[in-house]
């Protein structure tokens, strides 16, 4: 598995760094406002982000954030391809998960470093970005 020091989650609005390794967006639709040559994205994995439904009903409720986890980590579970070429991808290098959600510890990007780290659905809500 992914060793999570090989795994950071950045904003699409934050600053790329060298130290980003590749930067991959995690989200199904582009970040408003930000050009692709300002995002610095090497790859965008559209099947990995939540599915439209799912993305919509959560809304970036708080409240809703648990339920968020568990129904996101069902869908991923039906598409072990897409998680499978992310652990290979963090196996090579580090890599960093781009997202657009203003709320930096409640967003799909969060629940995925946690199931590339291995570790339980109540363990997500602790992975927190890299600055």
């Amino acid at each position: 598995m992914a060793r999570q020091s090989r795994v950071q989650l950045k904003r699409a609005y934050d600053p790329p760094s060298p130290r980003d390794g590749m930067r991959i967006l995690v989200d199904r639709l582009w970040p408003r406002g930000i050009s692709k040559a300002k995002a610095h994205i090497d790859l965008w994995l559209k099947d990995v982000a939540p599915s439209t439904a799912l993305r919509q009903w959560f809304g970036h409720d708080p409240a809703r954030w648990n339920e968020f986890r568990r129904r996101y980590r069902a869908e991923m579970k039906r598409q072990p391809e897409a998680l499978a070429q992310l652990r290979a991808r963090a196996r090579h290098g580090r890599i960093t998960l781009v997202f657009g959600a203003r709320d930096v510890r409640r967003n799909q990007a969060v629940v995925l470093k946690s199931m590339l780290a291995g570790r339980g659905a109540k363990r997500a809500r602790r992975a927190a970005p890299a600055r």
